[in-house]
């Protein structure tokens, strides 16, 4: 057995499933999960017919490389969203979801063997960075964040002697849990430092659409721009339609970004085997080429979490993220500040589930700053939100 699969820990919803473990929920109350950020808006018509029309492409075996029709539709929507220019044939590869995307990529960029080899991830965090590290055999540095900057990621505080051994970092912005966007300032910042020590980042943009600003956050390839980078040298960016077109079920993206990464990225795809259906791209096409359902999605969002915010805001240390659709709300003046014990009593109660922040963070220093915090995805239509929401204030004004 491949020695690192012991390295891994369980993944949060595992650990939750053990947390809810013996404890039958209160019948009076429906089921309400706010446990998984699984889009549950309607997937648009335009995708599903454009999938239809396609079913012919199931009869043959998909190039890795991608379809130039795919691959081109990406580097349009990049030129309109983010008013970048990209070559469809060498900066683009269709992948099958961002997760799948980290995942694979980690292991293309992260040699292992090299002593101390180290990558970055924030903390709290996707767990994927972890395991996708692990299973690379190199080393995480949790880099520290300020709760009083939204958990913003403090560069600064990691140690020279890491960057020196640092082959990789992960970004995530707009972030999960914490919904926090990267300013133009940490990505010169960022840059800097991977050309003075040569690694490469890996920017997970998977929420990027969903956003509750009037100025739609930046992307990575978009402050290379803005900083002169034209190459995008030792800069990957990730997205998928999971989030912005309601399309979980597809697992569907894209990576863009360095030439010189994604030449040997698309070698090591090609002998693992993941080369996205062209049904799926066919339909994914069409998805990139649409503007208006995003608009309607993004609409959806803002109102949804328009009512539910300040609902919560008098019991919980919350407040209206810049994006993505998660609240990552304090709960310190319930269950003792326990996140676990908030998730447990509020499933228990009132059959609401919610994500233990400390599950989405690890210990470092004595501090797992996800504790004390728990994560709400909105995913699900307003009106159950909306009553989810009622129920975890009267939890919280129940609860000592």
């Amino acid at each position: 057995m491949n020695p690192n699969l012991s390295r891994l820990q369980p993944y949060p919803f595992e650990r939750l499933r053990q947390l809810f473990a013996g404890i039958r929920p209160n019948p009076a109350y429906r089921p309400i999960s706010l446990g998984i950020g699984e889009p549950k808006h309607a997937t648009p018509a335009l995708i599903t017919e454009a999938m239809a029309r396609h079913f012919s492409g199931l009869s043959v075996y998909p190039a890795t490389a991608g379809e130039a029709e795919f691959k081109q539709s990406v580097a349009g929507w990049l030129q309109r969203r983010y008013g970048v220019q990209v070559d469809p044939a060498s900066q683009v590869l269709p992948v099958n979801g961002s997760r799948e995307a980290l995942f694979a990529l980690t292991q293309t960029v992260v040699d292992g063997s090299q002593d101390g080899a180290t990558v970055i991830c924030p903390n709290p965090f996707y767990q994927i960075y972890e395991g996708a590290t692990l299973l690379a055999g190199a080393h995480v540095h949790y880099a520290s964040s300020d709760p009083q900057r939204n958990f913003a990621i403090d560069w600064d505080s990691v140690p020279e002697e890491v960057w020196q051994r640092t082959q990789l970092i992960f970004t995530c912005s707009p972030g999960n849990p914490t919904g926090a966007v990267m300013s133009l300032q940490e990505w010169k910042k960022l840059f800097e430092l991977s050309d003075r020590h040569g690694f490469v980042i890996a920017s997970d943009e998977c929420y990027s659409e969903i956003y509750f600003r009037d100025e739609p956050p930046l992307g990575g390839l978009e402050a290379a721009s803005k900083l002169g980078r034209k190459d995008f040298r030792n800069l990957i960016a990730l997205t998928s339609l999971s989030k912005r077109s309601n399309v979980p079920g597809m697992r569907s993206g894209f990576v863009a970004g360095d030439a010189n990464l994604i030449k040997p990225f698309l070698l090591y795809r090609t002998y693992h085997g993941c080369a996205v259906s062209t049904v799926v791209q066919a339909a994914s096409v069409a998805a990139w080429n649409d503007e208006q359902h995003v608009i309607e999605n993004r609409n959806q969002y803002r109102a949804k979490f328009a009512q539910v915010t300040p609902m919560l805001t008098p019991v919980l240390d919350v407040a209206l993220p810049d994006a993505a659709f998660y609240l990552w709300a304090g709960v310190k003046d319930c269950c003792a500040g326990s996140d676990t014990l908030f998730a447990r009593e509020l499933y228990a109660h009132y059959n609401v589930t919610v994500l233990p922040g400390s599950f989405l963070a690890r210990e470092v220093g004595g501090i797992n700053p996800g504790a004390g915090r728990i994560r709400m995805a909105l995913v699900a239509e307003t009106a159950e939100c909306v009553e989810a929401a009622q129920r975890i204030v009267k939890f919280v004004n129940t609860k000592p």
